[in-house]
């Protein structure tokens, strides 16, 4: 059986403090012998996760502290990994944010700049300032993990969606303009059972878990659904239900399959999207 092609590379993964982050980053670990650099600001997160690796798996694993949308901070963390000698050959894009679900008019610039700094901006920064350093590989990749939303816009996502339309398109550009030089994959998860929905803040969340919990893919199903494609190397992923589902809607329905899903939004009625269609 031929060894993978990640066995024994050194990665970094943003968002590696929790939920898919964390799952890829401990799979990379455990069995792939990678060495991870997980990148996120929940210091406390990142401390319970080298705790569940244990004493075996935490000596492949180290971080660093920062806000992912700055792109000086970009810029620092490289020329440190430079100083240290320490080379990347893979970079996985997975931080990101989902905005609270309401209607545009009632986002704040600051939520916007936000949405798109996190969900887009960082991951042009982070392959902007890691290209040079990947493409000295000899298995150079940059993994970005999107979202369903890139393939169909729903109500009250007006942001997130833009975010998340914008790094894949980026990605597909990446992955024309280096092809036959590196690795590009695209993933494009639906609903996962994370704590994406912190950001939900101000309702009734109770009200809307068991609608959620239905179309929701368990994190560790998903995880190795996406470690799969990565392992061979897949330049397009799509994982849930709900994903395939808005995927092939948008494609035979791109105007009346986001009517459709918004109407099934507004038909549940849960707390979740009331800033969404109440006037």
């Amino acid at each position: 059986m031929n060894e993978c092609w990640l066995h024994g590379k050194t990665v970094v993964v943003t968002g590696a403090s929790g939920g898919m982050g964390a799952g890829i980053a401990g799979t990379l670990i455990k069995k792939h012998g990678c060495t991870v650099i997980g990148v996120a600001r929940n210091e406390k997160k990142m401390l319970k996760f080298i705790d569940e690796l244990g004493d075996s798996y935490a000596k492949q694993f180290s971080y660093k502290l920062f806000d992912v949308s700055k792109k000086e901070n970009w810029e620092n963390f490289y020329q440190e990994l430079r100083d240290n000698g320490v080379k990347v050959d893979i970079l996985i894009n997975n931080a990101g944010i989902l905005p609270k679900f309401k209607r545009f008019d009632k986002y704040s610039y600051e939520e916007i700049d936000m949405a798109m700094n996190i969900n887009f901006y960082s991951s042009v920064y982070s392959v902007k300032t890691m290209l040079p350093m990947l493409l000295e590989s000899s298995t150079p990749a940059v993994i970005n993990i999107d979202s369903s939303a890139a393939l169909m816009t729903l109500a009250g996502t007006s942001m997130y969606s833009a975010s998340k339309a914008a790094l894949k398109g980026f990605t597909e550009a990446l992955r024309i303009e280096f092809k036959d030089k590196m690795y590009v994959g695209l993933v494009c998860p639906g609903f996962t059972k994370t704590d994406i929905f912190r950001g939900q803040t101000g309702v009734n969340m109770d009200s809307g878990a068991k609608a959620m919990d239905m179309i929701s893919t368990d994190c560790d199903k998903m995880v190795k659904m996406i470690m799969f494609g990565i392992e061979h190397k897949m330049p397009m992923q799509v994982h849930g239900f709900d994903a395939h589902a808005m995927s092939v809607a948008n494609r035979l329905m791109p105007v009346y399959g986001s009517k459709l899903f918004s109407a099934v939004m507004r038909m549940a009625n849960v707390d979740i999207f009331k800033e969404v269609f109440s006037d």
